[in-house]
């Protein structure tokens, strides 16, 4: 179900998941309990695997962004597949080296972009997990997006998100109905991913 927590960070790590339907985000917590969403996975996605792998406590912890079917692979199930077919190890290599680079991109959008382009990071980003594309090229999001959530990915205040998201629907770039967001322009949502000077 949306917002049920699949693990929280610090939990024994027992194997991992894969996501077979919906949406999952990765969060971290600060001191002050200040959410940031680091990643979001959809289908195909494994989450999980660290813990598996290294045997320490998980990292992160893992929301459902949406309703969401997951497979459960435990750690001696792992081992004993691993062992009979290496072949596992260099495809799970391969999902580890993908999120590092996801992981170097968001820390470089983090440092350089502006707030706003960091907004429109997060937009485009989960544009491209639950957005629906028609013929003009106008995307309508599937699900309720808050502002939090925004500002959770984003790395920026919740009224920085607000002030943004009112500015780009005076410009048209998109139209916000029913608590829902509809992008009329991505190439325009795209070149507000600036950095700053």
């Amino acid at each position: 179900m949306a917002g049920e927590t699949l693990f929280n960070a610090g939990d024994a790590g027992d194997g991992c998941y894969r996501v077979e339907q919906g949406l999952l985000k990765i969060t971290a917590t600060s001191p002050q309990d200040e959410e940031r969403i680091v990643a979001i996975l959809g289908p195909g996605a494994i989450v999980g695997e660290l813990s598996m792998i290294d045997g320490l406590p998980r990292s992160m912890s893992v929301i459902a962004f949406a309703d969401s079917k997951l497979r459960f692979i435990s750690k001696e199930d792992f081992d004993k597949c691993a062992q009979a077919n290496p072949e596992i190890c260099r495809q799970l290599m391969a999902v580890l080296a993908s999120r590092l680079r996801e992981s170097d991109k968001a820390l470089t959008a983090m440092s350089f972009l502006t707030a706003k382009g960091r907004v429109a990071r997060a937009l485009l980003d989960l544009a491209d997990h639950i957005g629906d594309v028609d013929r003009a090229g106008h995307i309508s999001f599937r699900q309720r997006i808050s502002h939090r959530d925004l500002a959770a990915m984003a790395g920026v205040a919740r009224e920085n998100v607000s002030r943004t998201l009112s500015e780009w629907q005076q410009r048209k770039l998109l139209v916000r109905s029913s608590n829902n967001f509809h992008i009329d322009n991505r190439a325009a949502l795209e070149r507000e991913m600036k950095f700053v000077d």
